[in-house]
């Protein structure tokens, strides 16, 4: 991805002579972020989900991920930063509230874990929704291990607005449809996103170090940092590295989405959750008369596929998303690979937040041509190499084939992003002009990224990651407790606790189908579409 390509400056060019301030305004952020509840021991708890936070079924804000330990809080997609910010702080403040003595674990990689077998599986009630989000996690626990699926993590959604759109398209000279030049324009820039998808954990990585628990005796490149802490000198991001969940889930079943196209990525993934994995049909569907995973496919469902970056569409539902994306097009794009932050009381900051609103426009702006097999490679390697040597002195990356210095490379691309974070502030001194400024320092100074910190904080201690974790976690509890909720807040949690019971509750009592028709019907949905559209390719393919 060449940080000086013609497309880029000429279209940066054009928006700049532009000047579209107004159409920047329907620029939509929304965060999601996880975090494990713990006991005041630093283990996973074992309670249930607090009741009176309502139905993580179905509650908009609060909700479950893999474990029933594992909080999920997700924000509205805001036009300001500060609002969103703002709004995960006092889902926190409401959380805690109904911790009692527990804790929300302030890091990526988790605390103490005694064994796969306790760590819980997440529950929904007695529906079939609720029933097939469970065995879906229990699939997954199944496949890859239940100490895979518990580490933590931010997702930030981001969406540019129509009147950008229809200012970009016309600027382009596309005279097709809104939404089938939005997608497209999307599934471009996620390429891009990937082709520079290193940059994020190295910038933000914050887990260069995990528990020795985590490992469960398996064999690592970690080396001790001391009796239970293993880390990697010059880790930015364990997470995203090999030790994390990502890169399992290829193991044997060699699926990789195309993004060529939303249709490529649509068929792809349609692909492997039709498509038998001998793998995983040793392990059995329904053994015993209970589900051990929703079906023996490459995938269950979508959202098993891992990538650091997908194209997103708002469910209806129990609808698939593919199928929503099919129906819909891409409504925003969900960016993965940020780790908890642990300096942030909520896990992210603003200066995240602008950084990446700028990458997203910068990588849009760029050039996108396909990815073939042997980019993807290198994609996948350099994304693996930063999450574990991102800070090692000279570490070079692989750039068109070609070795190019981490530093070097990161520092081309920051410079490049400063006329767009200038078009996006109307100003050169504006706020994301300035966060790009402390990434160039990071650049310069590995010993300024959170990762370095990390292990400088614990060095200086004496602490090794647990003890590291379970302090930074006390003091973000300590900070959130005590913040107070606008009445106007109070009555919204409020609401949306009580209305969420209410829908379990609807969705209970309306189940007429027993389980097994229900997931058929589920996976069933769509076909006479996707039929049709191959039916249609096979008939134009044949007729060139």
């Amino acid at each position: 991805m060449d940080s000086h390509s013609v497309t880029f400056d000429r279209r940066l060019r054009a928006l700049e002579h532009a000047r579209p301030l107004d159409c920047f305004a329907g620029n939509r952020i929304g965060l999601e972020k996880e975090s494990l509840r713990v006991s005041p021991a630093g283990q996973i708890a074992a309670t249930p989900h607090p009741s009176l936070l309502g139905s993580p079924l179905t509650h908009p804000h609060i909700t479950t991920d893999f474990s029933e330990a594992l909080i999920e809080l997700v924000t509205p997609a805001l036009g300001e930063q500060q609002a969103v910010l703002d709004f995960l702080a006092d889902i926190h403040t409401l959380v805690y509230r109904h911790l009692g003595d527990e804790l929300l674990w302030g890091t990526s990689m988790p605390c103490v874990i005694p064994g796969e077998s306790k760590i819980p599986l997440a529950r929904y009630g007695s529906s079939n929704a609720a029933t097939m989000k469970t065995v879906y996690r229990r699939g997954l626990g199944n496949r890859y291990g239940r100490t895979m699926q518990v580490i933590a993590g931010v997702h930030f959604n981001f969406s540019f607005g129509d009147d950008f759109w229809r200012l970009y398209q016309d600027q382009e000279g596309d005279t097709g449809p809104l939404g089938s030049f939005r997608s497209e324009s999307y599934i471009d820039m996620i390429r891009n996103l990937q082709r520079i998808g290193w940059l994020v954990p190295y910038l933000f990585g914050a887990s260069p170090a995990v528990c020795g628990s985590f490992l469960q005796g398996r064999e690592t490149n970690l080396i001790p940092f001391d009796a239970q802490t293993f880390y990697d000198p010059y880790a930015t991001s364990l997470r995203m590295g090999d030790i994390g969940y990502q890169n399992q889930k290829e193991q044997g079943t060699g699926m990789k989405a195309s993004y060529d196209s939303l249709d490529a990525f649509i068929r792809s993934l349609t692909w492997a959750i039709e498509t038998p994995c001998p793998q995983y049909e040793q392990i059995g569907v329904k053994v015993g008369g209970r589900y051990e995973q929703l079906s023996a496919a490459v995938l269950q469902i979508e959202n098993e596929y891992y990538s650091t970056v997908r194209p997103k569409q708002i469910i209806d539902w129990l609808e698939k998303p593919t199928l929503a994306l099919r129906r819909r097009g891409v409504r925003y794009v969900e960016l993965r690979s940020l780790d908890v932050n642990a300096y942030e009381p909520i896990g992210v900051g603003a200066e995240q937040l602008l950084v990446l609103e700028t990458l997203m426009l910068y990588c849009l702006l760029a050039d996108s041509p396909r990815i073939g097999a042997t980019e993807r490679r290198a994609i996948d390697d350099n994304q693996v190499v930063t999450a574990h040597r991102g800070r090692q002195p000279g570490l070079t990356l692989n750039r068109d084939g070609q070795a190019i210095e981490l530093r070097q490379w990161a520092g081309e691309i920051l410079e490049a992003m400063g006329p767009v974070a200038e078009l996006l502030d109307g100003a050169a001194d504006g706020p994301r002009g300035l966060s790009l400024l402390a990434q160039r320092e990071k650049v310069r100074d590995p010993d300024a990224t959170p990762s370095a910190r990390m292990l400088a904080d614990m060095r200086a201690n004496g602490e090794g990651f647990f003890d590291f974790a379970r302090r930074v976690s006390a003091a973000h509890r300590d900070t959130l407790a005590v913040r107070t909720l606008s009445p106007e807040r109070e009555a919204l949690f409020r609401d949306l606790a009580a209305e969420s019971i209410c829908r379990q509750s609807e969705i209970e009592a309306a189940d007429d189908l027993d389980f097994d028709t229900f997931l058929q019907r589920y996976f069933d949905q769509g076909r006479a579409i996707q039929t049709a559209s191959e039916l249609t390719d096979s008939a134009q393919h044949h007729s060139r």
